[in-house]
């Protein structure tokens, strides 16, 4: 009870912060807000730092994914069906969408990303879609293939880079990459245990070199790409890979500006740090709501600060290390 009281004082302030913040920014997100959050110097594994709530009224329900699009953190909200909208101080700013599927409502919001405009992806597996908002959560259009068939039917997690899209498409077992016109430039994968075949990929991320990290939750564990599609290497917590896997059900993935890949292990409640050699780094969370603690995590995002952001689904929150 005394967890709860303290939570709904700290939801007033929070209320009482984005009213004045939204009166103040709200009308020009796209304008020059200067950064809450320092880059990272780091020696040592990234520390916990604090959580988002969301929004008095409707807090996180059931958060799956989370993108830092320009300065404001964006989290799909997925048992709202809903996309709520923070500053990088966790105060909510803003939500959009609604249960449907018509223009700009959600069955099941999962994936986020953001491309150079802070124009906002949302992949809906279960309506079997990406919308696309702008950075105000004002619905612009659906991303449509350029195909005589439609590829996409479950899509899942998203990424863009140099100007690509990376979609995860869970029930087909692959991942695809489009132009963001539309066209499509790479398939990979199809269903399987083998080198470059998936059963339920989730999350998709990329390095600075462009080597492409999948999520192949069915197998347990994280494939790794070139940029030209060829298959690399595999994570599973292992040595090099070839063992037993350490992973259950691996989610969220991500690679700091180091290099080291972040991989959520959702089973298990924990987030795994490998160097580019496969060794083990650190171990953050563990099952538990206390702060610090996981409890089936599963969304993934670093930023350009080394900032950790990770949807904390059972515990209905985002977790932020630095």
């Amino acid at each position: 009870m005394k967890k709860r009281n303290v939570y709904l004082t700290m939801g007033s302030i929070a209320v009482l912060s984005a009213a004045l913040f939204i009166g103040i920014s709200l009308l020009d997100l796209e304008g020059n807000v200067k950064p809450i959050i320092a880059a990272v110097d780091r020696s040592g594994p990234p520390e916990y730092a604090q959580a988002f709530y969301g929004d008095f009224n409707t807090p996180l329900s059931k958060p799956m994914d989370v993108a830092r699009i320009g300065e404001f953190v964006y989290v799909s909200d997925t048992s709202n069906r809903q996309v709520q909208v923070f500053d990088q101080a966790g105060t909510p700013i803003f939500q959009f969408g609604e249960d449907g599927s018509e223009e700009g409502q959600f069955r099941f919001p999962y994936g986020i990303a953001g491309n150079k405009d802070g124009d906002v992806y949302v992949a809906d597996l279960y309506n079997g879609n990406i919308s696309i908002f702008d950075s105000k959560g004002k619905f612009l259009r659906y991303f449509e293939e350029k195909a005589d068939d439609k590829v996409l039917s479950s899509p899942g997690g998203l990424r863009i880079f140099n100007e690509k899209l990376y979609v995860t498409d869970i029930k087909a077992n692959k991942l695809f990459i489009f132009a963001l016109d539309g066209t499509m430039e790479m398939e990979i994968g199809g269903a399987g245990a083998e080198e470059g075949k998936f059963i339920a990929p989730n999350a998709v991320t990329l390095d600075k070199e462009e080597q492409i990290y999948v999520t192949d939750s069915g197998n347990n564990r994280v494939q790794v790409f070139d940029k030209s599609g060829k298959f690399v290497k595999i994570i599973n917590g292992s040595k090099d890979g070839t063992g037993a896997p350490l992973f259950l059900n691996p989610r969220g993935v991500a690679v700091d500006s180091k290099g080291i890949v972040y991989v959520v292990n959702n089973l298990s409640h924990n987030i795994y740090a490998y160097d580019q050699e496969g060794s083990q780094m650190h171990v953050l969370g563990g099952m538990g709501t206390e702060n610090g603690s996981l409890y089936l995590p599963n969304g993934l995002f670093i930023d350009d600060r080394d900032t950790l952001y990770v949807t904390d689904t059972v515990n209905q929150r985002v977790a932020v290390y630095y």
